[in-house]
């Protein structure tokens, strides 16, 4: 039972017999944070304090660099010399978890700060290219060249999200949500986590508005 995290901050098993599956007679639980992996041997693995543990096969586990990671290793530059990697590097700022400042045309879909990963996928997903249609189509109305959010609606978007999520135990944990599963990331909380129904009203009314926060360029 996770004794290191408040319930709730990281996944919870929800699979029948988890549990249980610790007490079988063939099931050793090792806790690698105390006794790290120190090599492989022919009949499975050998630990740092010199323990030998038996395998049949071993599932590689090596974690994944949540909600930046692929955008960050694609090397987005806006054109003027500005990397998405280098806006990042203190944590991801977003506008709506759609369109980040400064990077003209760059749409993200279930981008950081935005209900994403803590929601039903398809339904957010459906949600984001819907807005970004739309977007789209007022860009091609007003004859622009370029559409961006703005520095001050970035702005207060980001102090929206970490309020909401400063409400939560969620920065209590360890976890990926906070990037604490990547050595040297810094460590924020990257989804909003204010609810999907909430969300989308802040977006219909940002639509209502003529698109307010974003900024349509000739």
């Amino acid at each position: 039972v996770p004794y290191d995290h408040p319930i709730g901050t990281k996944r919870l098993i929800l699979d029948t017999g988890y549990f249980e599956t610790y007490n079988r007679d063939n099931v050793t639980l090792v806790d690698i944070r105390e006794a790290s992996i120190e090599r492989f041997t022919p009949q499975g693995l050998r630990t740092a304090d010199g323990n030998d543990y038996e395998l049949d096969a071993v599932v590689f586990a090596t974690g994944f660099d949540a909600m930046t990671g692929a955008a960050k290793d694609i090397d987005i530059s806006n054109g003027d010399g500005k990397r998405l990697r280098d806006a990042w590097a203190e944590g991801p700022r977003t506008y709506l978890g759609l369109m980040v400042s400064g990077f003209p045309n760059l749409f993200l879909i279930t981008g950081p700060q935005s209900p994403g990963v803590k929601s039903q996928m398809i339904l957010s997903i459906e949600q984001h290219v819907d807005m970004i249609a739309g977007i789209i189509d007022r860009l091609r109305e007003s004859d622009a060249r370029s559409v961006v959010a703005s520095e001050d609606a970035q702005r207060k978007w980001g102090r929206h999200v970490d309020a909401v999520a400063n409400a939560t135990l969620y920065t209590k944990a360890n976890s990926w949500y906070m990037g604490a599963n990547i050595p040297g990331k810094h460590r924020v909380f990257m989804p909003y986590v204010g609810g999907v129904d909430r969300y989308k009203k802040t977006c219909d009314e940002v639509v209502a508005k003529g698109y307010s926060g974003f900024v349509f360029e000739r």
